[in-house]
């Protein structure tokens, strides 16, 4: 009986200390000294429990539907134009999408763990821009073409419509939500 007792408690104390904690690392120093020769990362950042990307969007080019659990993103856009936006969690009330139209110099920000995408709608001019984030382990799931319902869908599809259009573009039919078409 003791025996059994003993054991109980140790498989309950084994499965109550087992869960993971997922953070960023502590920083172990102040600061972190560049490395000025280095042309590809921004190792000054390093400890700083900040993340910063810059990415390069084809024509007609993607970056689908996508989370961060662990980090809010804000998205500058430097050069081009970019269709954004985020949808929310919240169920009581049905799923909202918050998209917009970005313009050079114009700033987004996605809330940390919700679904977010950005598309650049022009067929004929590449868009870049810089993401930055509140985290170094900031955690990327990339959501399957079956994640987002009709709705959602055609709410961001919505915006492609002729008269937002130039003439001679179609783009509603090239956005796809299976695959990224960023270059790099």
């Amino acid at each position: 009986m003791a025996a059994s007792t003993h054991f109980l408690l140790i498989a309950f104390l084994a499965l109550v200390t087992s869960q993971a904690i997922a953070s960023d690392p502590s920083p172990l120093q102040d600061f972190c000294v560049a490395d000025l020769h280095s042309p590809v990362k921004l190792p000054g950042l390093n400890t700083l429990g900040i993340s910063l990307a810059r990415i390069d969007y084809a024509p007609l080019g993607q970056n689908p539907p996508h989370t961060h659990p662990r980090a809010t993103e804000i998205l500058t856009v430097l050069e081009g134009t970019l269709y954004v936006g985020f949808v929310t969690s919240n169920t009581d009330n049905g799923n909202k999408l918050f998209a917009k139209v970005l313009n050079k110099g114009d700033v987004f920000v996605f809330p940390q763990g919700l679904i977010h995408f950005q598309f650049n709608p022009v067929h004929d001019k590449p868009a870049i821009a810089i993401a930055a984030l509140s985290s170094q382990n900031l955690g990327l799931l990339l959501l399957p073409t079956q994640s987002l319902d009709q709705s959602h869908r055609s709410q961001m599809m919505s915006w492609l419509r002729p008269s937002r259009c130039k003439r001679g573009q179609l783009i509603g039919s090239r956005l796809s939500f299976g695959r990224t078409t960023t270059t790099k």
